[in-house]
């Protein structure tokens, strides 16, 4: 079996990552595996060696027709048995286009629960043998745009409990971002971009540093809205309690010296910064939206609230900071729950029956 696969991302976290997860578990099965990325992009270089074979390509986003002859082109040279595109940024529907002329079963992952509307859904999921959400929550909005429920399966997304795990060199986490010893760092990992909820965050931070005034927020990531939420926490006098460190590609360091994990998003498909979280056994505050019920569970390996109710996140933030025994115990349920749902194994299994699935249905029709 040969499959296609398609990454629009230029930086190696979130989905791209995923991507490469998937990549090195099918490399242990009878398959070859092609990988169509952006030239010089993060998953083209991490992928030599992994994938047969890497094409660097021009990707320009939702507008870029060309891309339809770029990737045709590819697929009549590979000749492959399946297309599997992994994003949006237009390779979900150009990529689609090309695997259609190509006469190449399709499949797609859908990482994203904000619902499209309902006549482009309609219109768009008819290019695709199957969807592969990585969570019930997005698989539940499709079915609600109209594709049918046997046509979409959740397989969640993966983490590597080897490279994320439990272990805090505190000397160290202290000296590089400046943290007082003792003081509880609470951190969020996340795009700057709205739906994240940076914003929720902020009107919470005054709220807890009423009662632990020697906290420190860690606001780790990059994105368009970096510039201005920094100026934000400037002017409510917070420089020197929330801090930027950027993009950082030390969060296996990172995350096991967490006190805790914010995520207080409008809308997400799961997070994979909870999972990473989880396995280094980071209890973890969050909203109930998408799919992050699935990776948080509320009074398990943390809480949930209400999106957008920054009063909620506080309240429950100060709890759980309130509660060094509770937070141990919390942590060590994240560890557990990773480790049964969310490994990578279980992730290449799952993507791997759905490609099997859709053969067979291709093979049973040509037979007819």
């Amino acid at each position: 079996m040969k499959v296609v696969h398609v990454e629009a991302g230029r930086h190696l976290y979130g989905g791209a990552l995923q991507v490469l997860y998937l990549l090195e578990g099918l490399r242990e099965r009878p398959s070859r595996n092609v990988l169509v990325c952006p030239a010089g992009s993060g998953i083209a270089l991490a992928a030599q060696g992994i994938a047969d074979v890497v094409y660097g390509l021009p990707m320009h986003g939702e507008l870029d027709v060309s891309f339809v002859a770029r990737f045709l082109q590819v697929l009549r040279l590979e000749r492959p048995d399946l297309v599997h595109l992994h994003s949006r940024r237009g390779a979900d529907l150009w990529g689609a286009i090309a695997a259609r002329l190509a006469r190449v079963p399709v499949v797609l992952s859908r990482r994203v629960d904000n619902p499209e509307r309902l006549w482009l859904a309609r219109l768009k999921y008819r290019l695709y043998d199957h969807v592969v959400t990585i969570s019930e929550g997005i698989r539940r909005v499709l079915i609600a745009e109209g594709v049918a429920p046997d046509r979409v399966t959740c397989v969640h997304s993966a983490v590597n409990t080897v490279v994320y795990r439990p272990g805090c060199d505190d000397a160290w986490l202290r000296a590089e971002f400046g943290v007082p010893p003792g003081a509880p760092v609470v951190g969020m990992v996340a795009q700057f971009i709205d739906r994240k909820g940076h914003d929720v965050l902020l009107d919470a931070v005054p709220q807890v540093l009423a009662r632990h005034p020697d906290a420190r927020f860690l606001l780790l990531g990059q994105g368009p809205l970096k510039p201005a939420t920094e100026e934000r926490a400037l002017r409510r006098g917070l420089a020197q309690r929330v801090l930027f460190p950027g993009f950082r590609t030390d969060l296996p360091r990172i995350l096991p010296c967490l006190t805790l994990l914010v995520h207080p998003a409008l809308l997400e498909g799961l997070g994979v910064a909870l999972l990473q979280a989880a396995a280094c056994g980071v209890p973890i505050v969050a909203s109930a939206v998408g799919g992050i019920p699935e990776a948080v569970l509320d009074r398990t390996n943390g809480a949930l609230v209400p999106p957008g109710d920054a009063r909620s996140l506080a309240r429950e933030v100060m709890r759980l900071l309130g509660d060094p025994e509770h937070l141990r115990s919390l942590g060590a349920n994240g560890r557990r729950l990773v480790l049964e749902r969310f490994s990578t194994g279980a992730m290449v299994a799952g993507n791997l029956a759905v490609y099997r699935s859709v053969l067979g249905r291709v093979a049973q029709r040509q037979g007819n």
